[in-house]
């Protein structure tokens, strides 16, 4: 098929619309032109993330939004780096997610098993990715304490697992308590880290928060441990006290997606959906809708009236 054929074809796709009262648009747009690297996929679905979603509402730029898909190769790369065409991938792409069509390198997507919904494929990406990273980066955590602050949201739901799974006794920290009864049979549920700190000290800290509950968390740190910071949702900076939280024995790392060049994220991909296929991990999703819905999510979304992962799917 000639590439002149993805120039003269049109999509809907959702952009950001800084001038307008709702922040997101629909409008048509040409469908994207890959590159010899990277596959034209149609979207069969995509998440809803508060990341993007922020992002997407503060930009005075305008672009198509979007992370998370799950779809079908309808064009395979030209270099045969990419799942062949009619095959089913999910993936992850920096923008572009929230249209009919995107283009991706193949080592951003991976085949969706038999026995996984488009659904629950496009919940793994940013989310199970980023979890996954904490707990490949905390080495052997079994029978350790892992304390997870922001547990109940999209990337806390899939950490707490992970760390369960890998026989670690999970604490879980959450402002809304009351979605942290859902995970994975905790250790203990905790409303903030200082609350945490009160019960013990931990072996490995994974935060999501940053600001005050990054600093507290810290002096909650035993000896020799890790603490691994992939997210500031606190907005705030961490004032720490190096010497009285210990950090000579104390080991922090940063984790944050974008090293794909360097690292591809096939594999990591794989893993995870091998683990939802054999049921050993779940995917939370609170709230199916299509896609011209995506002003209604977006709203549940921020006003945090979810208890999981935020799915439309693409018509």
């Amino acid at each position: 098929m000639e590439n002149n054929f993805y120039l003269k074809q049109q999509m809907d796709a959702i952009f950001t619309a800084p001038h307008t009262p709702a922040g997101l648009d629909f409008r048509r747009t040409d469908i994207p032109l890959p590159k010899p690297n990277q596959a034209l996929v149609k979207v069969k679905a995509f998440t809803v993330n508060q990341g993007e979603t922020r992002t997407a509402l503060s930009t005075t730029e305008s672009y198509i939004v979007g992370w998370d898909f799950a779809g079908i190769v309808v064009k395979a790369a030209e270099d045969g780096s990419t799942p062949k065409e009619g095959t089913r991938v999910f993936g992850y792409i920096a923008q572009g997610s929230w249209a009919e069509y995107l283009v991706a390198p193949g080592g951003l997507m991976a085949e969706i098993p038999e026995g996984i919904t488009d659904a629950q494929a496009a919940c793994l990406p940013i989310a199970g990715l980023t979890a996954l990273d904490c707990l490949d980066a905390s080495g052997d955590i079994q029978g350790l304490r892992v304390l997870i602050t922001g547990a109940a949201g999209g990337v806390g739901r899939f950490a707490c697992q992970l760390a369960a799974n890998a026989g670690a006794k999970v604490f879980a920290v959450s402002r809304r308590t009351e979605l942290a009864n859902l995970l994975q049979n905790p250790s203990g549920i905790f409303k903030d880290a200082a609350e945490a700190k009160a019960a013990g000290e931990y072996d490995i800290i994974w935060d999501s928060i940053g600001g005050d509950t990054l600093a507290t968390a810290l002096t909650a740190l035993s000896r020799n441990g890790i603490c691994i910071n992939y997210g500031n949702s606190a907005r705030e900076f961490s004032n720490i006290n190096i010497r009285s939280a210990g950090w000579p024995l104390h080991r922090i790392k940063c984790i944050w997606l974008g090293r794909e060049p360097l690292f591809p994220s096939t594999p990591m991909l794989e893993r995870l959906a091998a683990m939802v296929e054999n049921g050993s991990l779940n995917t939370p999703i609170d709230l199916e809708l299509p896609w011209k819905s995506i002003f209604t999510a977006v709203n549940k979304l921020l006003q945090q009236q979810v208890n999981g992962k935020v799915v439309l799917h693409v018509a």
